[in-house]
């Protein structure tokens, strides 16, 4: 998706916004939202819900309430109230659908701190002032990070954003450890002459106003759709045994990859029908060890102590059978009977399927037969022309 101004530049290449997923247009922004409910009408008699979600810069949303019953859509800019001053934002859900994602949140439309109200459509003042201080954010943290370098704070400035009126701005950071930073705010004050505040975030949250491409070559998920930042385990990854490396498992935000817990519950239900890994097998051949299980196949692999290089594959149900005898006191003659079963025939015939007779035909090519010929001629007539005793024969 792009807005209209991301069109195609000189040479077929996109020219780009570079607002970076928040333009003004709402095509090409961040968490965009499906209205489903767009195209049903409501009850006869029944008055449209007041409350408004509106977006600001990098994903940040709050709820509203239309006091003054404006005429609202998906897009439209708007000047919101704020605890100082006024903030502007854009539209992205209306009606009945913010009803329902303010009842999931648990906030009440007539809490009067929490959901403020909206005072009119931005004018084209509002927004050349909005435009404006968005300007100023990029060379601002250039130098709000150089400063706290020379203060030698352990810490990353990592976002800049100006309220609506350009009358305050939000330093965004992250931080391992507490940090003093009332001097930073004091050099940031006399600097940037507007009011300061300091807000740290976490180091997913980061990630998520910020945006990237993650190792699937999509976009992050957390910049995209993911809201809610759930805790994420290694056990989730031995799960789908997964290789413990933690430079592949770790995302951008150096955490574990949200992912992870996307098909943990799959998994997890497809792991209820396996017996323990550590539970050995009891044959009147020897005791057999798991060492590999195929989760969605339902296979197990077992080798006998002592001949580690000779697996047998069972199923599920032949392991929990198998185990079902141990505990009876019974034991079974060998694998190799449930094995057999399973027995995969490696033989592969490979089929031309592309229509060449090989794929490296371009390598060496052919070489004309009727030179080949005329060549051999040649070098016959020359050693034979060289030989005394065709020449005596001649004479």
């Amino acid at each position: 998706m792009a807005c209209n101004s991301c069109s195609t530049g000189k040479d077929g290449q996109p020219k780009g916004c570079k607002n970076n997923g928040t333009c003004g247009t709402d095509s090409c922004n961040k968490l965009t939202v499906f209205d489903w409910l767009a195209n049903m009408s409501l009850p006869n008699g029944q008055d449209p819900f007041l409350g408004v979600e509106v977006r600001f810069k990098n994903g940040r949303k709050h709820y509203y309430k239309n006091t003054e019953n404006l005429t609202l859509s998906i897009g439209d800019i708007v000047a919101t109230q704020a605890k100082s001053g006024h903030d502007i934002g854009m539209v992205t859900l209306t009606g009945e659908l913010v009803r329902v994602q303010m009842k999931r949140k648990k906030v009440d439309i007539d809490d009067k701190e929490n959901v403020l109200k909206i005072y009119r459509k931005a004018s084209q003042k509002d927004i050349d002032i909005w435009s404006a201080a968005r300007d100023k954010e990029e060379p601002m943290k250039v130098k709000a990070r150089q400063f706290a370098i020379d203060l030698n704070l352990k810490m990353k400035i990592s976002d800049i954003e100006f309220q609506g009126d350009a009358s305050k701005a939000t330093f965004y950071y992250t931080a391992e450890e507490r940090v003093d930073f009332r001097e930073l705010i004091k050099v940031f004050a006399r600097e940037f002459r507007t009011r300061i505040e300091m807000k740290q975030v976490g180091f997913r949250q980061e990630a998520a106003r910020l945006g990237g491409i993650g190792s699937c070559g999509r976009e992050l998920c957390c910049s995209t759709w993911l809201t809610d930042f759930r805790s994420v385990s290694t056990s989730a990854a031995r799960y789908q045994q997964l290789s413990l490396n933690p430079l592949k498992l770790a995302g951008q935000c150096g955490k574990l990859k949200c992912c992870l817990n996307y098909e943990l519950d799959s998994y997890l239900d497809a792991l209820k029908a396996f017996p323990k890994k550590d539970k050995k097998l009891q044959t009147e051949k020897g005791n057999a060890v798991c060492q590999k299980t195929d989760i969605f196949k339902g296979l197990m692999w077992f080798a006998y102590e002592g001949e580690w290089m000779n697996w047998h594959v069972l199923s599920t149900d032949q392991a929990n059978e198998i185990i079902e005898l141990n505990k009876q006191g019974k034991k079974v003659a060998s694998l190799e009977e449930y094995a057999a079963e399973h027995a995969i025939d490696t033989k592969t015939e490979f089929e031309n399927v592309v229509g060449q007779d090989s794929l490296t035909r371009f390598d060496s090519p052919k070489r004309n037969n009727k030179r080949k010929n005329n060549k051999r001629r040649s070098n016959n007539n020359k050693r034979r022309n060289r030989n005394p005793k065709n020449n005596a024969k001649k004479d």
